[in-house]
């Protein structure tokens, strides 16, 4: 999910904070990429992370790449090489395709447990707004644009800030199971302008923390140093 923030209805003020997490990293990027002059701000929270980068180093990200479940392997691999037979690789019946989607219980460490526990206590009632528009628009097609072939590499991007005028953070759980924190802390070292936050204890939800969330939006907005991880 990618959301934007903006003070005024029109683009031409340099206002614009954008805030990205899970399969929303194009978007992010390409904010930062197409429209530095007008963007304010970014976070990445958990980003999804494209392992057919070319700047990542083909060893790294095949071990990465080899502790993602099976089935998030499969589709990962169908989104990137045959992305045609995407939609009907993920609505097979016989054949569970993705972690997240399932909510697996694989997938999430222990905070992200208690996360889930509170979040199941408030329901949220816009919940099926996530795939209002249906499954292929709101959920497979993040998949086969994340993870097909980009045409520039993020990891050779130019810092939007250089006078400091604004920031990009990235957040990252050091416990997550599906956004490698070894990628994570490589595209880190590769762009040493980008401010990382990695959260100890932080798994694959971290993004539903409200306490984290009020820290990171008070890290990019009043530039604050975080209290909460």
């Amino acid at each position: 999910m990618n959301i934007k923030m903006t003070s005024r209805m029109s683009m031409d003020f340099k206002a614009c904070l954008s805030l990205a997490f899970e399969t929303s990293i194009i978007e992010a990027t390409q904010d930062v990429y197409f429209f530095p002059d007008k963007l304010a701000g970014a976070a990445l929270i958990v980003p999804a992370i494209n392992f057919w980068w070319p700047s990542f180093p083909s060893e790294l990200c095949e071990s990465e790449y080899k502790k993602q479940p099976k089935k998030d392997q499969w589709k990962l691999r169908i989104a990137h090489y045959v992305p045609g037979l995407l939609y009907w690789w993920m609505t097979l019946k016989w054949f569970p395709s993705c972690s997240i989607m399932a909510r697996d219980p694989i997938i999430f460490n222990k905070r992200d447990f208690e996360i889930l526990k509170k979040m199941l206590q408030v329901p949220n009632p816009n919940e099926h707004k996530i795939r209002q528009q249906g499954e292929f628009e709101s959920l497979f097609k993040d998949l086969m644009v994340g993870f097909g072939s980009w045409e520039f590499d993020p990891m050779e991007l130019e810092n939007p800030f250089p006078h400091n005028e604004g920031a990009v953070q990235l957040w990252q759980g050091r416990e997550d199971k599906l956004v490698p924190v070894e990628l994570q802390r490589f595209v880190a070292k590769k762009l040493p302008w980008i401010k990382y936050h990695e959260v100890p204890d932080g798994g694959h939800l971290i993004v539903h923390d409200n306490g984290l969330c009020e820290s990171i939006f008070k890290a990019l907005l009043l530039k604050q140093k975080p209290t909460v991880m």
